[in-house]
């Protein structure tokens, strides 16, 4: 049986694809690779990566003196050749056209591209369901937060609209210094929106690391928790951030915010841990 890959090396193969693996983590995939055949999705990663990079490429254009050099000497050049001829009697001279070879793009360009975006997509989720096997076994893909300039007000709106709502209030994590957090999460299981509120999370730098939000319902293991998306915090004071969950979730128990590399993770190790949110508080039922 194929050793399973963690995702630490996933992104390490992509990072070699795109050319930005630097000697320290070449070392350490090359003793990885030792260990576990990796050779398929380093072939596919690798593939993907070249697709792309044909199908972004733009190509040059031919100087204009060029071309128009080269138009006028082929007509010069076909032009002696028909006068040669007739000089020497033949009666049934064949025109020649010179085609106009400046590139033109087509539909079939664009569906090239489509074709390639695509077949990149359905790579990156063949890689992420057979490197992860507990993912193997998801629910429902959940809907997208809406987006909105008053995340308040979508958030009062929910309270007092959705026919349950789930709420559960942020207390500390294990990490030092971030002892005064506070605040609260609301969640709709109905409408697959919610709401995270809160007080004393202090801005994070972007290039440095981002927070993200896990869900743990009943539908996951508590190893394999829902992704609820990857955020920032820019402002002091309160802040209320939409959940973005990347499945539906259902029942949710609690709720945790860890502090990750800029972009999140697929599977966090919890080594910080910024605030949870267990849920005490029995779903709601709104009067209608």
């Amino acid at each position: 049986m194929k050793k399973e890959i963690n995702q630490d090396i996933l992104d390490l193969l992509c990072d070699r694809a795109l050319g930005t693996l630097t000697p320290e983590e070449d070392a350490k995939l090359r003793r990885a690779a030792a260990d576990t055949d990796i050779s398929e999705e380093a072939e596919s990663l690798e593939l993907a990566a070249a697709a792309f990079a044909v199908e972004f490429t733009v190509p040059e254009q031919m100087p204009a003196g060029l071309y128009e050099k080269i138009i006028a000497g082929s007509r010069e050049h076909f032009a002696n050749v028909e006068a040669a001829k007739l000089k020497d009697g033949e009666s049934d001279v064949q025109k020649v056209f010179v085609p106009d070879i400046r590139p033109r793009r087509s539909i079939f360009d664009w569906l090239g591209w489509a074709i390639a975006a695509a077949a990149c997509v359905a790579l990156a989720v063949n890689i992420y369901l057979t490197g992860n096997p507990a993912t193997r076994q998801m629910g429902e893909v959940a809907v997208q937060a809406p987006e909105t300039d008053n995340p308040a007000l979508e958030r009062e709106r929910l309270l007092a609209t959705a026919p349950d709502v789930t709420i559960a209030e942020w207390t500390k994590g294990n990490v030092k210094g971030l002892e005064n957090i506070s605040g609260d999460v609301v969640w709709s299981d109905s409408l697959q929106r919610g709401y995270m509120r809160f007080r004393g999370l202090p801005k994070n730098d972007p290039n440095r690391e981002s927070y993200q939000l896990w869900i743990f319902d009943e539908t996951q293991s508590e190893k394999t928790p829902i992704d609820g998306g990857v955020f920032d915090v820019n402002a002091e004071g309160e802040v209320i951030i939409p959940i973005n969950a990347k499945l539906k979730a259902k029942n949710p128990k609690a709720f945790a915010v860890t502090i990750e590399k800029p972009g999140g993770v697929v599977v966090s190790s919890r080594e910080k841990i910024a605030a949870l949110a267990p849920v005490r508080q029995s779903v709601k039922q709104n009067q209608t």
